[in-house]
């Protein structure tokens, strides 16, 4: 009998999951936002994560590389039929993100869901927001 992989909402290349790593040596354990907006703030931010505060509103994706993953609440309901693939390239992002000293930016990429996808994660309910589960 088939059993149905697990429908996450966030996942990471191997270079963003690499450069997260080199990251937390330099800076501690990370968290990541995606605000919305425009300019830097539809580009995901990677903090420190004791100096990021999360908002009531905030929804929690899932984790990538040891490191929570968060978007804000009206980001993720235009996003929530979306998977988020966070990657790395180079050039310079916000000067408020961890990698932006290494020359490097953090990018969501991002796919609609299969059918099959969304029906599985219909089925689970919506995700948390606040605090990491």
């Amino acid at each position: 009998m088939r059993t149905a992989a697990r429908v996450v909402r966030v996942a990471v290349t191997a270079s963003a999951e690499a450069m997260l790593k080199q990251l937390e040596e330099q800076h501690g354990p990370l968290v990541f936002h995606q605000s919305g907006g425009c300019c830097d703030g539809s580009s995901p931010m990677c903090f420190p994560r004791n100096e990021f505060k999360l908002g009531q509103r905030d929804v929690y994706l899932g984790t990538i590389a040891n490191t929570p993953f968060y978007i804000g609440g009206e980001q993720f309901e235009y996003w929530k039929h979306t998977q988020l693939t966070i990657d790395v390239v180079p050039g310079r992002g916000s000067g408020f993100s961890v990698e932006s000293p290494e020359g490097v930016r953090f990018l969501t990429r991002s796919r609609m869901f299969s059918d099959e996808e969304a029906v599985a994660l219909d089925a689970e309910g919506p995700p948390p927001r606040g605090e990491q589960p």
